[in-house]
């Protein structure tokens, strides 16, 4: 087993090894950012996809809501977890993995 203390090492690891066409599933707003500027196919636990179109506002909502928290204006609770969140998951995976795959796959 392997440790490091360095905070966001398992997030440099997945940029350093992410190429364009692979897929990314995340919550971390920040690495799907940087994940999604390599050209990887981006998707959050929700079924939420991030694209370079999409991540500029899920940054700015998320830096708007860590002052809010930061600030106390915000007690930062999350939406739990659904049932139609697993269903919009499955469903946005199944898209961007064919997406994938049609392009990887030449003409």
């Amino acid at each position: 087993m392997s440790w490091c203390r360095k905070a966001n090492a398992a997030d440099d690891w997945i940029v350093d090894n992410a190429r364009p066409n692979d897929v990314v599933v995340t919550a971390d707003i920040p690495l799907a950012a940087r994940t999604v500027a390599l050209g990887a196919h981006v998707l959050g636990p929700t079924g939420r996809p991030f694209t370079p179109e999409t991540i500029g506002m899920a940054v700015a909502m998320r830096d708007l809501k860590q002052h809010l928290r930061e600030t106390g204006e915000s007690k930062g609770y999350n939406a739990s977890f659904a049932p139609q969140d697993r269903s919009r998951f499955l469903g946005e995976l199944d898209r961007i993995l064919r997406r994938a795959l049609k392009s990887a796959t030449p003409d």
